[in-house]
């Protein structure tokens, strides 16, 4: 319960990616010139580094990975985001113009950044190539925090951690982002238990192994919990773990059938195995490393976990330092 509540105040007090030719292949201006040097190879994964730092001050929070092998990093601090290279460790500033917080956010193939604006009540969409914002929505009531999102072929879906609902961007055929009006605000209900006084209750979020429904995390509900949500009509339930609880459950990622939950202030990350429908599921292992920091949010990359530390435990500061660090996947 204590870092549940630290969690709460750290979030809600903020406001507002040709064959290679052979020299000589190709004749004409589009050849290199005979004395250019060929490209060096590129760095086998296995090279790629383990953990490499974030800007000073940054305030990590949410991790995306792609187009490509390139991480995207979130601040709870303002609207600016960070890229990095996979296979250096090297990254950029990317501003967005606001100053509002990035909690969770997701990349699409076509270079757009879904983002959880935390106690913005925003839900932002970024063209990852300039930063430009291309969309953004207001949903919620005041006391909303907008935590995580989760991409599916038809929307996006967002985590709301102080109200019993999950916000929805309807996407259009070609991924079209929707109108205002059609953003859909849907009220969990069933076995969903919310936290009382506009407590600090869901938090990450993923979709079920056979892409029927959403899996949300409740810090809150029986010690913490994972419920299934059906899109359509907001019914939650909750899974049977068999009694593994997630009393510090933040960011989700399902890849195949397993599940990998970051318990932040564990400094761990569960792995658990569901069935097709995520009704169901057991641990099945816990990945552990000296390096972790209280990391919050899990992307993934070929055989390797992608972590921030957060670094919940201190006091934020412009010259406080920030890593991400790289474990491998089990």
């Amino acid at each position: 319960m204590e870092a549940s509540l630290a969690r709460r105040r750290l979030l809600g007090g903020l406001l507002g990616a040709g064959a290679a030719l052979g020299v000589g292949a190709v004749a004409g201006p589009l050849g290199p010139p005979a004395h250019a040097a060929p490209r060096p190879a590129p760095r086998p994964v296995a090279d790629w580094p383990t953990e490499f730092p974030l800007p000073d001050g940054f305030r990590p929070e949410g991790i995306a990975i792609g187009p490509g092998p390139y991480a995207w990093f979130g601040s709870l601090g303002g609207g600016s985001l960070y890229r990095a290279s996979l296979a250096t460790g090297r990254g950029r500033t990317v501003p967005t113009g606001t100053d509002a917080p990035t909690v969770g956010l997701k990349t699409d193939e076509r270079g757009r950044i879904f983002i959880a604006g935390g106690a913005s009540r925003q839900l932002r969409v970024v063209d990852g190539r300039t930063g430009r914002i291309l969309a953004a929505y207001d949903v919620g009531t005041p006391a909303t925090l907008v935590n995580d999102v989760v991409l599916t072929p038809r929307a996006a879906w967002f985590t709301d951690s102080t109200q019993a609902r999950v916000h929805g961007l309807p996407l259009g055929p070609r991924g079209e982002l929707p109108r205002p009006r059609d953003v859909i605000s849907l009220r969990l209900k069933g076995e969903w238990v919310e936290a009382p006084d506009d407590g600090f209750t869901s938090n990450g979020i993923a979709r079920t192994p056979d892409g029927r429904a959403l899996l949300v995390i409740n810090v809150h509900a029986a010690g913490g919990s994972l419920f299934r949500v059906d899109p359509r009509t907001g019914d939650a339930r909750r899974v049977d773990l068999g009694g593994k609880k997630l009393p510090d459950g933040d960011g989700a990622l399902l890849l195949g059938r397993t599940l990998y939950v970051v318990q932040q202030f564990q400094n761990a990350v569960d792995v658990l195995r569901l069935d097709r429908g995520g009704l169901r599921g057991r641990a099945v292992g816990r990945i552990t490393d000296p390096r972790f920091r209280i990391p919050t949010t899990v992307a993934a990359h070929r055989d390797r976990l992608y972590l921030p530390n957060s670094r919940f435990d201190v006091e934020p500061t412009p010259t406080t330092t920030y890593t991400a660090v790289a474990v491998p996947r089990r």
